[in-house]
């Protein structure tokens, strides 16, 4: 395969670190990767947005109504409106699921904004480990690789999401929208050392309920 020197959508230039695998546009501007954050911002295992598929962040990225995550929170129901087969229940449920959002835990906002090397796993590490984004934001290489589970390369993605201007931005304005998170709790060590395996079928739960019940 030969790959393209250029970003097939936005003609930007493209850059593959010699020791990785995957080829990345570089223009954080590039519709194809606006869509991308927000579609992953208000996904399931995100910040679980109800009603926000891909249909309608496509629409609403063509009518210029959001251009970052940050936007979502700004959505009106007068601009809602204007989305082709949005009638006003359908408007309202979303205007609700986004009001509900509002209030998740630390761990699904980290995890929404998509810092390359950070998953799930490793956001609510760092959610438990600091409690509030301001101190995640203003952390130092040597508090993060002080943490077991997290490596170098771990380390250095977390510092250069928040040493960039255009995040903290985006941050302070979802903060400023009336985002607030839920008290992470204290951590005990009670069941330190135990592993939990989860196999077969368990009625009327699925194995995601029952991980979550189990974390």
């Amino acid at each position: 395969y030969i790959l393209p020197d250029k970003c097939p959508i936005c003609s930007h230039t493209v850059f593959r670190p010699e020791d990785e695998a995957v080829a990345r546009c570089q223009n954080m501007e590039c519709p194809a990767q606006v869509k991308g954050r927000i579609e992953h911002f208000v996904s399931k295992n995100c910040m679980d947005i109800d009603g926000f598929g891909e249909k309608l962040v496509n629409q609403l990225i063509e009518k210029k109504l959001i251009k970052n995550i940050s936007d979502i929170f700004y959505l009106e129901v007068s601009d809602l409106v204007k989305i082709e087969r949005m009638g006003e229940k359908s408007t309202n449920n979303v205007i609700d699921a986004i009001n509900q959002s509002k209030e998740r835990h630390l761990w699904r906002f980290i995890h929404s904004l998509g810092i390359r090397n950070i998953g799930e796993n490793a956001s609510k590490i760092l959610a438990q480990k600091f409690k509030t984004i301001k101190a995640l934001s203003n952390v130092t290489i040597e508090e993060l690789i002080d943490i077991n589970e997290v490596g170098d390369i771990m380390a250095e993605s977390v510092l250069q999401f928040f040493n960039d201007e255009r995040n903290q931005k985006i941050i302070n304005r979802c903060l400023n929208a009336g985002l607030k998170f839920k008290d992470e709790g204290t951590q005990s060590n009670q069941l330190q050392n135990i592993k939990f395996v989860i196999t077969g079928t368990i009625r009327n739960m699925s194995r995601s309920q029952l991980k979550s019940n189990l974390e």
